[in-house]
């Protein structure tokens, strides 16, 4: 596979497109970890965490979903399956893997597939408010799903997107929300983009994880914000995920749905106690 760089972006080539990620952190050797955003979100979510990993010596990679950012809109598959493929590729390609993976929303629920799928490429799950298992009937998400084609639909898309994506963010926010939220609404703005955005939105079926969660060895944190309206109960919700997957469970009392940009203080020590917890590897260290 064939990597790319400009302006501190590097490309990873997939079947139907490249994916754009950001390398930061320790040396070749250092240990790994990816990260992924959720769906309709940029990579630049995990800036407030981002600096304190590779401070503690972890090689932080940080990829823009597919049709998101700055990866290209000329994806046609979408959903946690493919996100998950993606994860691998990209530990692949690194070539210092095993790795941990760090995921939000439904890229938490693409690192976990990932899990399951390559056990021997994934090193630890780090996964802050995951979907785990698929909680809408077949007729109520193909109602979802005729809804989103409207909601995210020119010229509206971008503001209504904008509006939820503000709305689960409930709790402390981030100094930098407004300018995340237009940032996001900007990407959306473009025609392909949008596009990109509301066929993941469409193709979302988290049945495909929940079939694989017996598959899943790594150790796991899982991080839910107790304010999330993405979730009916969190505290419950959390409690399912680390009965589920075995997982070390956190819940934060003043976040939402995005628990990385909204109490990084409280996240990155967690993760980072998470990580230092991690078994020893061959060719990594914690």
């Amino acid at each position: 596979m064939q990597t790319t760089h400009g302006s501190g972006t590097h490309f990873l080539q997939r079947p139907e497109g490249r994916l754009a990620y950001t390398d930061t952190g320790g040396a070749a050797d250092a240990p790994l970890l990816v990260a992924v955003p959720g769906m309709g979100d940029l990579r630049s979510t995990y800036d407030d965490v981002t600096p304190a990993l590779a401070e503690a010596g972890w090689r932080v990679v940080v990829a823009d979903l597919r049709g998101h950012g700055e990866s290209d809109t000329t994806f046609t598959a979408h959903g946690d399956d493919a996100t998950g493929a993606d994860l691998l590729a990209l530990v692949e390609h690194l070539d210092s893997g095993p790795a941990v993976l760090l995921g939000n929303s439904m890229g938490a629920s693409a690192a976990v597939w990932a899990a399951a799928e390559r056990p021997d490429l994934v090193r630890g799950l780090v996964l802050l408010s995951p979907f785990l298992r698929e909680t809408l009937t077949p007729a109520k998400q193909r109602l979802l799903r005729a809804a989103y084609r409207l909601l995210f639909a020119r010229p509206w898309g971008a503001a209504v997107w904008a509006g939820y994506y503000s709305s689960i963010s409930k709790g402390r926010r981030s100094p930098r929300h407004a300018d995340h939220v237009a940032a996001i609404r900007a990407a959306m703005a473009d025609p392909a983009h949008l596009r990109s955005f509301r066929d993941l939105a469409v193709a979302l079926d988290h049945r495909v994880v929940e079939e694989r969660l017996t598959a899943v060895q790594a150790p796991s944190l899982a991080v839910v914000g107790a304010l999330d309206p993405d979730f009916a109960d969190p505290a419950a919700e959390l409690a399912r995920v680390q009965k589920a997957i075995g997982a070390d469970g956190l819940l934060v009392p003043d976040a939402g749905h995005y628990p990385q940009h909204q109490t990084p203080d409280v996240v990155v020590p967690a993760v980072l106690s998470f990580l230092r917890g991690l078994p020893a590897t061959g060719d990594a260290r914690a």
